[in-house]
């Protein structure tokens, strides 16, 4: 492209002729007259330890956090009322068994007394379902806490039976608790786990128990 001012031209080549642009043939004849031969840059030390599991360090999808046969997850333990509303909760990794996790939840439990004292934390019984078939649980319950366990024996028991059939009369009001884990399971923020950490979860579980105890007042 050229323009004209007076009988003088003006160049305005934006792009430089082809013959110019690689045009060197003798390339490798160049190379080959090097005095020595061209080794590789050495890495630096930090390029050569870094890598991507180095960099994204800490246990992945936050803490409580385990498998299940349906993917990972975070187990609900709950212990109510004789009304299903809840009086204790904790939450842990859906990995273990509940079995293992009583003890961890019983603590939670706050109830206060009408006189002085500490608040009442050991129930008098607690009924539970079959996944909780367990005597050293009930042996331990009974010999610490002063707990009766109510619970139905499995139907691969080879153990004598523990308990008859009275005390699980008891059991047919255990709908309640299943009742109060619908209630929690309408509330999506609880069902999907969005949350890194396990005290921001824990605080959105607390207060669902809190909108459920002030909706049965």
């Amino acid at each position: 492209m050229e323009s004209v001012t007076g009988d003088i031209p003006q160049s305005f080549d934006l792009l430089a002729p082809t013959p110019t642009v690689g045009g060197r043939w003798d390339l490798a004849e160049d190379l080959a007259r090097l005095p020595g031969r061209v080794g590789r840059t050495p890495t630096l030390g930090l390029e050569r330890s870094v890598h991507r599991w180095v960099v994204c360090v800490g246990q992945k999808r936050g803490p409580a956090v385990g498998k299940t046969k349906r993917g990972k997850g975070t187990k609900w333990m709950v212990v109510a009322d004789g009304q299903g509303l809840p009086l204790g909760s904790a939450l842990a990794s859906a990995s273990p068994a509940e079995v293992r996790l009583v003890q961890e939840t019983l603590p939670a439990i706050a109830v206060p007394r009408h006189g002085p004292g500490r608040p009442r934390q050991n129930p008098d019984r607690l009924i539970a379902d079959k996944g909780y078939d367990s005597d050293p649980l009930r042996e331990q319950l009974a010999r610490r806490c002063g707990i009766e366990l109510i619970v139905p024996h499995r139907q691969n028991r080879i153990k004598p039976p523990t308990q008859d059939g009275r005390p699980l009369r008891r059991y047919r009001r255990r709908w309640k608790i299943e009742r109060l884990f619908a209630w929690l399971g309408n509330f999506r923020r609880l069902v999907t786990r969005y949350e890194h950490l396990l005290v921001t979860y824990q605080a959105f579980f607390h207060l669902a128990c809190a909108m459920i105890v002030l909706r049965n007042l």
